[in-house]
């Protein structure tokens, strides 16, 4: 039986880490709803691991309203109160402030830019960036410091450079996990 070598990182007694590892990660994304889902769940992940998070995925989801923007930047008080008490999430009152916030600042930014994709990818000409074993890059410092200029809160220059590879800005599969491309 073959084995399929993947990413160091990858927790492959789980199978969403897996599907996550296989699909998702590092595949260059437009869509500005899943943009900003990532956004919002890279946010969440700080001192935390991406696995904890992506276990919650589902129930962040419902939380915070199919991650639509709109519904997010509205959100007020009594959301918020009924946010802290949902067990199912992780209830922290800044990380929850400021996924209202930065819908706030998405969606200035998508009104900017056409799109919240035209704008996070210009920093990069519409380029995928391959780079591995990093954790922050001159990439990530200037995305962070031009979100946080704009509004945004939990976007140091570590959690944007984890939410460009999530997004595939950074393709950072390992070499030797089958699919790592490398520098073209």
């Amino acid at each position: 039986m073959e084995t399929i070598c993947r990413c160091g990182w990858c927790n492959l007694r789980n199978p969403l880490y897996v599907a996550y590892h296989d699909r998702e990660w590092g595949v260059p994304q437009h869509d500005d709803g899943k943009l900003f889902e990532l956004l919002v769940l890279e946010s969440f992940q700080a001192g935390l691991s991406w696995e904890t998070i992506l276990n919650k995925r589902e129930a962040f989801r419902a939380a915070f309203g199919g991650f639509i923007p709109e519904r997010v930047a509205a959100c007020g008080e009594a959301e918020t109160a009924a946010l802290l008490e949902n067990r199912d999430i992780v209830r922290n009152r800044r990380k929850i402030a400021a996924a209202v916030q930065n819908a706030k600042v998405f969606l200035e930014i998508q009104r900017e830019w056409g799109s919240f994709s035209r704008y996070i990818w210009h920093f990069t000409d519409g380029q995928v960036v391959h780079e591995t074993g990093m954790a922050s890059s001159p990439l990530s410092n200037r995305v962070s410091a031009d979100l946080k200029k704009r509004g945004m809160t939990f976007v140091g220059t570590t959690i944007v450079y984890a939410y460009l590879q999530a997004i595939g800005v950074i393709d950072s599969h390992d070499p030797g996990c089958f699919l790592h491309k490398g520098a073209d």
